[in-house]
């Protein structure tokens, strides 16, 4: 018989019975493959999320939000004199080419490292109103961050508190992408950077002239940051719980300083007691960094507030006023930075108790360790004025100057010096301004001075 003739017996329809099951798949013996390929099949057959909708920032992006700025100093009614005379060490915005096609950020960036904080303010709101895609909203925040930042360092902080008043609320889910599929809404991402989030609380409580606004705002943060640990401890991510711990801490301090402004001072003295961050650091292992910031920022908050035993105990109880050995914190003579900072607080308690004498010496051994750090050397020139020598603090205020520092406080208390020194202040704070106007700019310093820093 030719074998392409298929039969019509039973043997036929054994043949294409076979045929059909050697189309199927094979078994698994074990190895896994049967099982891998179904799953194959299915997560091909699953459909693709959805892409999530971009979200429209235009009405960022409006030109009549953002106030106009002098271009230069030289028509700033709050800079002295020498500032406007030497307006040309400024660069000028309306010369600058390519403004709009920095999409790097490149030229901003380099404002601001020279401390040109007037030009990159207005570069920035200039980039913002060309920005060509109002989706961006990565790029949108971070110019208004720098734009808000710029004013409140050219001291335009009532225009800086306008200009925020055009975000709303940051808390509305309009700022936040979409959640992970199936997992906890409250986790999802928001849109908005946490230093614009923080800077915005305290604009837009100065702009709505409501105080108490900051402080529910910053808890409002703070829920959000504990619900964010919470979700790190359960996925066992150790750097996110950290970070999320320590933005907690920061936010504690932020609602510590709005109530010390609101003058509510009891409430502020509770709130930092309540914080847990006064009571002895315990454990075998050191304290963080971190820690030790956030102890002596709260240290500072109870100076601020009188209580120098709360204070020294901020710091006594956060493991950097101590040596391996337990050695009191005034016996230290060299060190980390936090050591430094935690030597600092306790030469401030010292003054704050008025025992003068022990916290100059103090202040001159932390000027010997760190003959550059400017603040030292200002805390050391006050106590200097304190104790009778104010010849020699205003000689160490000067030669801060001379070595091209030119902080708000240098300037200040150099100021005030030479009206306790002298009949002619005027003349020597307009000299000061002169030769500070001469200076490049120090580093994280601006150029641009006003007339409150020399008391003018």
């Amino acid at each position: 018989m030719d074998s392409s003739q298929t039969p019509t017996g039973g043997k036929g329809h054994v043949r294409n019975k076979s045929s059909t099951k050697a189309a199927s798949p094979p078994p698994s013996r074990g190895n896994g493959l049967g099982i891998d390929t179904a799953l194959a099949v299915a997560a091909a057959a699953t459909p693709p999320p959805p892409t999530p909708r971009a979200k429209d920032f235009s009405y960022l992006l409006r030109p009549e939000i953002y106030h106009p700025l002098p271009a230069t100093a030289a028509a700033a009614a709050n800079v002295p004199q020498p500032f406007r005379d030497a307006s040309d060490r400024q660069p000028n915005p309306d010369e600058t080419i390519g403004i709009a096609d920095d999409t790097s950020g490149t030229l901003l960036a380099d404002l601001l490292a020279a401390g040109h904080f007037r030009a990159a303010a207005i570069i920035a709101a200039r980039q913002l109103v060309t920005t060509p895609d109002p989706t961006d909203h990565a790029r949108i925040f971070a110019l208004l961050y720098t734009r808000l930042a710029c004013l409140l360092l050219l001291d335009a902080t009532s225009l800086a508190a306008q200009e925020a008043k055009a975000l709303e609320d940051l808390n509305s889910p309009f700022y936040r992408g979409d959640p992970i599929p199936g997992g906890d809404t409250r986790l999802a991402p928001h849109l908005v950077p946490w230093e614009l989030r923080v800077l915005h609380v305290r604009l837009q409580a100065l702009g709505f002239g409501d105080p108490r606004r900051a402080v529910m705002s910053y808890y409002e943060l703070a829920r959000e940051a504990r619900i964010r640990i919470g979700a790190a401890l359960a996925a066992h991510d150790n750097s996110a719980r950290e970070l999320w711990k320590g933005r907690l801490a920061e936010l504690g301090i932020q609602v510590a300083g709005a109530l010390i402004e609101m003058d509510d001072l009891a409430g502020a003295a509770a709130h930092l007691t309540n914080m847990g961050g006064d009571k002895p650091h315990t454990g075998s292992s050191p304290p963080t960094h971190a820690n030790r910031r956030i102890a002596i920022a709260r240290a500072l908050l109870w100076l601020q507030l009188g209580d120098v035993e709360e204070a020294r105990a901020a710091i006594d109880g956060s493991g950097a006023a101590e040596t391996e050995d337990n050695a009191p914190l005034s016996s230290r003579v060299s060190g980390s930075n936090d050591d430094m900072a935690a030597r600092v607080v306790a030469a401030l308690c010292d003054m704050a108790d008025g025992e003068y004498r022990t916290a100059l010496a103090s202040w001159r051994e932390l000027r010997e360790d760190a003959p550059d750090d400017e603040m030292v050397g200002v805390n050391l020139a006050v106590c200097l004025l304190y104790v009778g020598q104010m010849q020699e603090g205003r000689a160490v205020l000067e030669g801060l100057v001379d070595a091209g520092a030119s902080s708000h406080t240098l300037l200040f208390n150099l100021s005030t010096m030479y009206e306790l020194c002298t009949d002619r202040a005027k003349v020597l704070k307009l000299g000061l301004a002169q030769r500070v106007a001469g200076q490049e700019p120090a580093a994280g310093q601006g150029w641009e001075k006003t007339n409150a820093d020399f008391k003018l």
